[in-house]
């Protein structure tokens, strides 16, 4: 199997001493193709100096280029991308970071241009073959699997009850499905894509959610981690505060400024989230290894996030890029969550 990774490592050292530990997790979520279609991965500069969408070629360079630096502890990536890089590739050979694939795509991802899906309640949906994301359709190897053992499973509950029992059956049988094969998932909960909740409301209800899901599954079953939204402190600290076994994540939502991404992830740490996983923040930079690497710095307490966005700015520089933002706008803070802390 694929344990022997940094993530294990530090999802173990974490359970172990869940107070004391000084473990933060950094995972780049490069699955935007099951969402978004053409505009899903990032931006390119044109001679014209017009952005324009990346093409798969460009972006799956880019995944080499992030899995060489070696410094986020998971990748994530669609079944498609997974196969390419980590079967017909063999990238992670000989790589103690881990790797995974999103399993699941509800209809709250489907996000093509004019679509008007998440207008009603997201809807549970799964492409993925889980044995053909552990071995590509090959026969499964004496040592291990050549894709991936660990999968993301995505939900979104809306407070409706038919809407919210058809996500919970299909998530019960995505479980029957790991329990039969081995494999491992985290589980990313998003906040409720219809309906009338706000402020407050929201942070509580989905960790209600939460909790009452997970109390069902026993833990040999249950999700390695979590990957939330970040509601603000309040939420953060009541979610992580219910159970020191449970690690508790925060997902990046919106690209938003790059305070906001170093912001974001330093907040999150402050009320006690074990780890961040970042696709849009990091996908849409202009320079993504250099954020990769202020990012750890933000983790590991080295420089704050307004330090960090100076010196994101500095390294864009020296690299001969152009910044899409001047220093102080790509400075401020944008998202309103990240005001109210």
């Amino acid at each position: 199997m694929t344990r022997d990774t940094r993530l294990d490592e530090k999802l173990a050292a974490i359970r172990r001493d869940p107070f004391g530990s000084k473990e933060f997790l950094i995972c780049d979520a490069k699955d935007p193709d099951m969402a978004r279609g053409i505009n899903a991965l990032g931006l390119v500069r044109g001679t014209d100096e017009r952005d324009r969408p990346q093409d798969r070629g460009g972006f799956l360079e880019t995944v080499r280029a992030i899995v060489r630096q070696d410094i986020v502890d998971l990748m994530l990536l669609s079944p498609y991308n997974l196969h390419q890089l980590a079967i017909d590739e063999e990238l992670f050979a000989g790589s103690s970071m881990a790797r995974a694939a999103r399993v699941n795509d509800t209809s709250e991802i489907w996000l093509p241009r004019h679509g008007t899906y998440r207008a009603t309640a997201s809807m549970p949906f799964r492409t993925a073959d889980l044995s053909r994301v552990m071995h590509g359709g090959r026969p499964p190897l004496a040592n291990g699997v050549a894709g991936a053992d660990l999968g993301l499973y995505s939900l979104t509950f809306t407070n409706d009850v038919a809407a919210d029992l058809r996500t919970l059956a299909a998530y019960n049988e995505f479980r029957t499905d790991c329990n039969a094969l081995g494999f491992r998932h985290f589980l990313e909960v998003f906040n409720p894509n219809v309906g009338q909740l706000a402020g407050v409301e929201v942070g509580e209800f989905v960790n209600d959610c939460i909790v009452r899901c997970l109390a069902g599954v026993d833990r040999e079953a249950a999700p390695l981690f979590l990957k939330v939204a970040y509601n603000g402190p309040r939420a953060m600290e009541e979610l992580v505060g219910y159970d020191d076994q449970m690690i508790v994540g925060v997902l990046g939502g919106n690209a938003g400024t790059t305070r906001d991404t170093l912001e974001l992830l330093h907040q999150a740490k402050r009320y006690g989230a074990r780890l961040a996983l970042f696709g849009r923040k990091i996908n849409q930079a202009e320079s993504p290894l250099d954020l990769i690497e202020v990012l750890r710095r933000v983790a590991d307490g080295d420089v704050k996030p307004a330090e960090g966005v100076a010196l994101y700015h500095d390294r864009v520089a020296k690299a001969g890029l152009t910044a899409r933002r001047h220093l102080d706008d790509d400075n401020s803070v944008s998202q309103p969550v990240l005001k109210a802390a």
